[in-house]
């Protein structure tokens, strides 16, 4: 996932979902990009129990002693890319909607029950899953099971909490996307390079579509996705293990089994002629170059290639394009690279905003240049080890709390098909060749393959 999220803020959230929201001071301190490698692994090898209920929940259980502290999560196998073209956004929609109360909690008393009780909870929502969770002293795990289970067995959807969250919803998308500067860079990038599959179309989906959707289409869509066996439940740090799968028992096994969900496959036809899109944005008074090429599954490992390649290319200003295009020739204020990864495909970008009048063609010919490169050349042995460096602090820092342990085992679980991931992926990095960079540069990166967008500053209308 990218490191140069610096684009907005919005942009920045979007990209990078996979980054943890820490409550708590982390656990375990980062290792430095000299740590050796060996160590590492020892040092990070996460252990974890999972069972099934008879309804279908699959549920995980990871300890961690070193605080009082426990996360209680159900991560959701749905998402955007779930929903129908002409009803987009249900499923952030619903992020905000299984807020509204349950059964048993009234409108409005979620959040006071969990701050009552020292807690704190988010959720967010991508194009392939919904993640809820809860951070709560250890002391308070039963409370934290029971809630999420209301939320699953007994939520209420009614027209007075659809009404609200659509406005709730629709102030963000004014704050975080229509007013935001470049807010609408994902939806012109989405919409040109998926032409069938979900997603091409935004996570926060349009208003009108929300608008125009009947409060029994919002059951509907609960019904359907919001089930045991669409989902994973994790609790990690510190709890007695038999007291909580005794609790677990108590309030999810009375849950009944969902029709399973059945999914379509989207196949998009390769790009194999370049092409250019425009968008202008009223909030912008720099334009921004960007190249965008369509990239396999996160769970392969060309995906990962990837990965290295962005990381190569643009982390940090001693990155190949950072220190040419800013720094050497002056050509841009800023510059990055990233492999978007998601379930069933990824979205490779390449940005720039150019400094004063540098042109178009001149800022995606030093794209070009490197990218060439990359193509036909080995990248040094010391480039090389940089990106081992790199990616083993990553992996260290996304297992540093418990929290983050969590998001990882449901991730692993629910979206890869693969839990111990959270102890290999790292070796699949380690185990990535300069070859390979070559070769996935060459198969992913041609020009052939590509779109341009010129993402432009809106032109003032007329007044005739």
């Amino acid at each position: 996932m990218p490191e140069n999220c610096n684009i907005s803020t919005n942009i920045a959230t979007y990209f990078c979902y996979k980054t943890k929201i820490n409550f708590m001071k982390n656990f375990l301190m980062a290792l430095s990009a000299t740590t050796l490698i060996g160590n590492v692994t020892s040092a990070q090898q996460v252990t974890f129990e999972e069972y099934d209920l008879p309804n279908g929940l699959h549920v995980v259980l990871h300890q961690d002693n070193s605080a009082p502290v426990v996360i209680t999560s159900v991560m959701y196998h749905v998402g955007a890319k779930d929903e129908q073209p002409d009803r987009t956004g249900f499923a952030h929609f619903f992020e905000h909607l299984l807020f509204e109360g349950t059964k048993n909690i009234e409108r409005g008393e979620w959040f006071k029950i969990v701050t009552a009780n020292g807690g704190q909870n988010n959720a967010n929502t991508t194009d392939d899953r919904t993640y809820y969770y809860e951070v709560f002293p250890s002391n308070n795990l039963e409370l934290a099971i029971w809630m999420e289970s209301e939320r699953l067995m007994h939520p209420v959807i009614n027209q007075i909490g659809v009404d609200t969250q659509n406005e709730v919803v629709k102030e963000e998308k004014r704050l975080r996307v229509d007013n935001q500067p470049y807010g609408n860079l994902i939806k012109a990038v989405k919409q040109n390079m998926f032409k069938v599959h979900p997603y091409r179309w935004t996570t926060i989906g349009e208003m009108e579509h929300l608008d125009a959707a009947t409060l029994e289409e919002f059951q509907a869509f609960n019904k359907k996705f919001y089930i045991p066996n669409n989902a994973v439940l994790v609790v990690a740090g510190q709890f007695d293990k038999s007291q909580a799968k005794e609790w677990i028992n108590k309030y999810f096994s009375a849950i009944p089994k969902g029709t399973p969900v059945s999914r379509k496959t989207y196949e998009e036809k390769p790009i194999t002629e370049s092409f250019k899109a425009t968008w202008e944005d009223p909030n912008i008074q720099i334009p921004m170059y960007v190249t965008c090429y369509r990239t396999p599954s996160m769970k392969t490992r060309d995906a990962r290639v990837l990965d290295m390649i962005s990381s190569y290319l643009s982390d940090g200003k001693s990155s190949k394009l950072y220190k040419k295009l800013v720094d050497e020739k002056k050509m841009a204020l800023q510059v990055g690279a990233f492999n978007y990864s998601q379930e069933d495909y990824g979205t490779y970008f390449i940005y720039s905003m150019p400094m004063g009048n540098t042109s178009e063609d001149a800022i995606i010919g030093q794209f070009d240049e490197e990218i060439t490169k990359l193509q036909t050349e080995l990248i040094s042995e010391k480039d090389y080890q940089k990106l081992q460096n790199k990616f083993e602090n990553d992996y260290v820092n996304s297992n540093a709390s418990v929290e983050g342990i969590a998001n990882n085992l449901a991730t692993y679980y629910l979206l890869y098909g693969d839990i111990n991931l959270i102890n290999t992926e790292i070796n699949i990095y380690r185990s990535i060749t300069r070859e390979e960079i070559k070769e996935v540069a060459n198969k992913y990166l041609k020009p052939s393959q590509r779109m341009i967008l010129d993402y432009l500053p809106a032109q003032e209308k007329s007044q005739n």
